[in-house]
């Protein structure tokens, strides 16, 4: 079943598949309960889970189903209480934020009752492009590529693609409106970068 599920096949999970995931369950309850100031051991527990992941950060407790299926490019944080049940691949770019309570899912059911009672699942990948913001309890369903730099606002559920430079929100999230060179120095909604922080980040 394993290789029906890698191949985005409709499968039910069987012991192979069930070993990965009790193997990730046990890296899981290593990182959620440690200790929260042990910023060097979390680190270590998150490459564990992740395998590659270049200086990615969580703030446990965070979920997902195997790991091995979740890759993070550069500077990749979550926030707490994130979950990522990846039985298909989900493909984050660099320096992305997670705010609290996002929720990825690749795993999908048959509508039908009966069908779905049978236990079947499939998996649906999710892409995630460089620079890319999601709000607190925003929820992506299986199959969504999100471009690079966009901002998703809270509370949305991403159902369908969103393309570069956009600020989406909303349930269906739709986009509102492209993010400009106007957008540089601004902070929530009429806020600006004042001119001692923009110097210290270097701003131009």
């Amino acid at each position: 079943m394993k290789l029906r599920r890698d191949m985005h096949l409709a499968y039910v999970a069987d012991e192979a598949v069930m070993a990965e995931q009790i193997k990730c369950r046990k890296i899981l309850q290593k990182l959620n309960f440690a200790d929260r100031s042990d910023f060097a051991g979390i680190a270590e527990i998150v490459k564990e889970l992740l395998g590659k992941s270049d200086d990615a950060w969580i703030n446990p407790p965070f979920y997902c189903d195997y790991g091995f299926n979740i890759e993070v490019g550069r500077n990749f944080f979550a926030n707490y209480n994130c979950t990522i049940i990846d039985v298909a691949k989900v493909k984050i770019g660099d320096y992305c934020f997670m705010a609290p309570n996002v929720a990825i899912y690749t795993a999908g059911h048959p509508v039908y009752p009966d069908t779905r009672n049978s236990a079947f699942e499939y998996g649906k990948e999710v892409i995630i492009g460089d620079n890319v913001w999601l709000g607190g309890n925003t929820v992506v369903c299986p199959g969504v590529h999100i471009g690079n730099n966009v901002v998703i606002g809270a509370g949305s559920v991403v159902t369908k693609d969103i393309p570069d430079w956009s600020v989406a929100a909303g349930n269906p999230c739709r986009v509102i409106r492209k993010i400009t060179e106007r957008d540089k120095r601004k902070l929530f909604r009429d806020g600006e970068i004042d001119d001692e922080a923009w110097k210290m980040i270097g701003g131009r």
